[in-house]
């Protein structure tokens, strides 16, 4: 069949055809359960390039692991990230980006707000020590490890237009599963999921991406981009509502739509320590940790997932 060809086609250029070919006998034969048609096959197939080396840096306790799954190149999903959490995030094979939103779950009108992000603790980029803050002056989530070392949250996200104009049309009707999205339309339909709407989708996070500016004052991506298996690891400090979306950057360059996955593994690392370095790492912090503690101890209806 035509559409079968050029879809093969589309997966041996995007994934070569050794891992198409070992892909394509794994579904045939029916595979482990839950491993049924190539296209899920070779999701399953990929994160496998960097996970040894990845477990041999930083092994977590598998029997903590509440989580475990890769987000593919251009999709999005959403969760909830119990307090006392940390959702790990990894760039599989380099160079991705995943813009994220956070939402206090127990009180979803309360969100992740970037302005008093950046000014509470000085700052134009995350990376480890740092937090997340809501806009009512608490802590969503807290940094505790990056090996990437910068992290944009200042140039939002793609629309259907831009992704249009830098990496040419593409729809579902022509390319299936393989069209190219943006991280708008990606994000609002997760918004929509959890009965939030547009009104909801406000400045979000860029992870794996930086940033630099020249002496005119021009911003664009920094040419490095970060490296096979570097991650962050985010602990959640409320019961955190999570937005993914392994989209491209808005400054990424035209041309072929990047395909980069991110792995996504959630853990019950258990809460912060008084003399923890995100919380000791500016004095706005202590105050921000403070503010948080006291919200759980009014409100009874919020339980912490790591109980």
């Amino acid at each position: 069949h035509p559409m079968s060809a050029a879809r093969s086609a589309r997966q041996e250029a995007r994934h070569g055809p050794d891992t198409v070919a070992a892909a394509r006998t794994v579904a045939i034969r029916g595979g482990p359960p839950g491993w049924h048609g190539i296209r899920t096959v070779l999701r399953r197939l990929i994160p496998t390039t960097v996970e040894d080396a990845l477990m041999a840096a930083d092994e977590i306790d598998p029997d903590l692991i509440v989580y475990d799954e890769v987000l593919p190149a251009g999709c999005h999903w959403s969760m909830v990230v119990g307090r006392g959490w940390t959702l790990r995030l990894t760039d599989v094979q380099g160079g991705g980006n995943l813009a994220a939103l956070f939402f206090n779950n127990d009180a979803k009108t309360e969100r992740y707000c970037m302005p008093d992000t950046l000014k509470a603790q000085h700052t134009s980029y995350l990376t480890q020590g740092l937090v997340c803050y809501s806009d009512m002056g608490r802590v969503l989530m807290s940094i505790t490890r990056d090996t990437c070392g910068y992290h944009d949250t200042i140039c939002g996200t793609t629309n259907a237009a831009l992704v249009d104009e830098k990496f040419g049309p593409s729809d579902y009707q022509c390319a299936r599963n393989d069209y190219h999205r943006n991280g708008r339309d990606s994000l609002l339909m997760e918004l929509g999921r959890w009965g939030l709407d547009r009104r909801d989708l406000v400045g979000n996070v860029n992870f794996f991406s930086r940033l630099q500016v020249d002496s005119r004052g021009r911003t664009s991506l920094a040419p490095q981009p970060s490296a096979a298996g570097s991650f962050i690891d985010l602990r959640a400090e409320m019961n955190v509502l999570a937005l993914l979306s392994a989209t491209p950057h808005p400054f990424h360059a035209a041309g072929d739509y990047p395909m980069c996955p991110i792995r996504m593994t959630v853990w019950r690392s258990g809460p912060p320590a008084q003399d923890d370095a995100c919380r000791r790492s500016r004095p706005e912090n202590e105050r921000g940790f403070r503010n948080t503690e006291a919200w759980f101890a009014q409100t009874p209806f919020s339980v912490s997932a790591a109980a």
